[in-house]
């Protein structure tokens, strides 16, 4: 096994806990060794809405083994209640204290599981959550981002030469949005969610709007690229990133 693997030399009888990365949305774009241990896992789990069956779950339909079991792991809340409400971490830390708990049993029976995570898991993901809790071996898969699949689905380099890249949550306040757009040559914005009015009102100050783009289920079948000033209603916020092209330096 390469990389490191978290818990100690006391721990090498237990099982490992695998965070692999799945990419952006397409199975082709997996890592070959995401995609054999995901194939060859006995036990599966993943983060998904309540009743709804999972964006990561849906990713890998048809590659997890027969007869394996399936963890899901269902967020107690997800925007009903604002980011800046207290009860939102008290909520979400209990959540991921449970999950720990439930993924550590496992693990201390000689059980190895693979966590499904949308993207990469240490970007932005909900497994570093369940990374920063657990106590037994953890192993961690990096994968293709969203970002990444999006502006190569725009055609056009993102960087050259000396660009600054700045990748911003739609969830910042807008004079913050204003403030880091202004000052990067390249932007990706993430998580919009309900800010998409907020974020493109934010690239309008900062003088960048004409040049953004919008990208959303990128790398999925209905995949759709558009400039964001011919963009109206119907943008669907949660599978949407935006892009500002640097363009910096070049022969």
């Amino acid at each position: 096994m390469s990389g490191p693997v978290k818990g100690g030399a006391q721990n090498v009888a237990q099982g490992v806990v695998h965070g692999v990365g799945l990419g952006p949305g397409d199975q082709e774009l997996m890592s070959v060794r995401a995609d054999r241990l995901i194939r060859n896992a006995r036990h599966v789990a993943f983060f998904r809405k309540k009743g709804r069956a999972g964006q990561a779950r849906r990713i890998v339909e048809g590659m997890i083994a027969e007869g394996a079991t399936e963890h899901p792991m269902e967020y107690p809340v997800t925007t009903e209640i604002p980011v800046s409400d207290p009860r939102y971490n008290q909520i979400l830390s209990a959540f991921y204290a449970e999950c720990t708990e439930r993924l550590t049993k496992l693990a201390e029976v000689g059980e190895d599981v693979v966590v499904l995570c949308e993207g990469d898991p240490f970007f932005y993901g909900s497994f570093m959550h369940l990374h920063s809790r657990l106590q037994v071996p953890v192993e961690v898969i990096p994968a293709t981002t969203g970002m990444s699949a999006a502006w190569t689905a725009t055609g056009m380099p993102v960087t050259w030469g000396d660009d600054v890249l700045t990748v911003l949550m739609g969830t910042l306040g807008e004079d913050d949005l204003v403030r880091h757009m202004e000052a990067a040559d390249a932007v990706v914005v993430m998580k919009i969610g309900r800010n998409f009015e907020k974020v493109r009102r934010a690239l309008t100050r900062a003088g960048r709007a004409e040049a953004a783009w919008i990208v959303e289920f990128a790398a999925m079948p209905q995949q759709t690229v558009r400039k964001l000033a011919e963009v109206g209603d119907g943008v669907t916020p949660y599978f949407s990133i935006v892009i500002v092209h640097g363009q910096g330096r070049r022969p």
